[in-house]
């Protein structure tokens, strides 16, 4: 009997949430939703009514997320702010390319100074080894005439010269050159010739 009280207070309890499910909750829930679809008909939009709605109570605007878009203004301002800086990179860019073609320019005359420089060097080192072939034959020539002569063609000479060609001959033709020479012009040469040998 007890059991048969419980099931018929369950089945009440059934019947009173079945009651309300069908006479309150569906009929609300179809009233929302016709109501819903007759104000999308008319152009209203729902979903950001209902965003406004929420950002404007209290507990709810910290869950609702507004996407506040920029204005036009805003817009331009970052477009004119970004052409200046794409204009000052291009003109840091374009002093650079400035940079790097006069470096290039400078390298390039460098290098052409090098290489004019190089001829030069080479060109005077011919001339050089040109004039010291040429010294040595004359050494070869004074030493191959004789003594007499070479002694007459030193004793016209300036001194310098004359020491140039007696610093670089053999000694048995310097010594037979120096003997006829004027007693006085080869003591002076002699004097000369000790004093180099000295300072060597």
């Amino acid at each position: 009997m007890a059991e048969s009280m419980k099931e018929k207070g369950n089945q009440q309890e059934r019947s009173k949430f079945q009651k309300f499910i069908f006479v309150v909750a569906i009929p609300v829930l179809f009233s929302i939703v016709v109501a819903l679809v007759a104000l999308s008909f008319l152009g209203v939009n729902i979903l950001q009514t209902a965003k406004d709605f929420g950002s404007n109570v209290p507990f709810l605007s910290s869950m609702v997320k507004v996407n506040k878009q920029p204005s036009v203004e805003e817009f331009q301002k970052q477009i004119v702010s970004m052409e200046a800086v794409i204009t000052d990179r291009d003109a840091k860019l374009k002093q650079l390319q400035s940079e790097i073609d006069s470096k290039d320019t400078d390298l390039k005359r460098m290098e052409l100074e090098k290489g004019q420089l190089q001829a030069q060097i080479e060109e005077l080192t011919a001339i050089k080894e040109g004039n010291k072939r040429a010294f040595q034959e004359i050494v070869k020539t004074y030493e191959t005439m004789s003594a007499k002569s070479a002694a007459s063609i030193i004793s016209k000479m300036k001194s310098d010269e004359a020491m140039k060609i007696l610093t670089n001959i053999k000694t048995d033709s310097l010594a037979a050159i120096l003997e006829k020479l004027p007693a006085d012009v080869a003591a002076n040469y002699t004097q000369l010739l000790t004093n180099k040998a000295g300072s060597n």
